[in-house]
């Protein structure tokens, strides 16, 4: 019990701190989505924007995987998204943050990995119900 409850709160985090705002997120991620579709005049400052949008959507997509792996460790699994084995799987993924943000109210109270995470689970569900083990 006391392993699933560490598990639990290492997932669930602080929402006191927030160091990648929402509205950031949003931007950045509006700019990798042109800077993925080869749109030019992009400067060198959007252009790191825009990575730092793509490199924070796979860094809590690999962050994920690794609690989903630890929980599989004490017998749990997580499932609440499942994303596709492709190769160009990074302007999905932003697409799809961006689709969740578009349905969220203007005056955003989540953080961004609730977000994220909202975005994933909507848009890369999993195929087969998964069962604790």
């Amino acid at each position: 019990m006391n392993k699933q409850l560490a598990l639990c709160l290492l997932l669930c985090g602080s929402t006191l701190a927030h160091a990648y705002q929402a509205g950031e997120l949003r931007e950045d991620c509006q700019i990798a989505e042109n800077m993925l579709s080869q749109q030019s005049n992009l400067t060198p400052y959007d252009s790191l924007r825009g990575t730092r949008c793509i490199s924070y959507l796979a860094g809590f997509a690999d962050g994920y995987a690794v609690a989903d792996y630890l929980g599989g460790k004490v017998g749990l699994q997580l499932g609440a998204f499942c994303l596709p084995k492709e190769e160009n799987l990074p302007p999905r993924m932003v697409r799809a943050l961006l689709a969740q943000f578009d349905r969220m109210p203007p005056r955003i109270s989540q953080g961004t990995a609730e977000i994220a995470a909202a975005a994933f689970a909507r848009s890369f569900p999993c195929n087969e119900k998964l069962e604790t083990k």
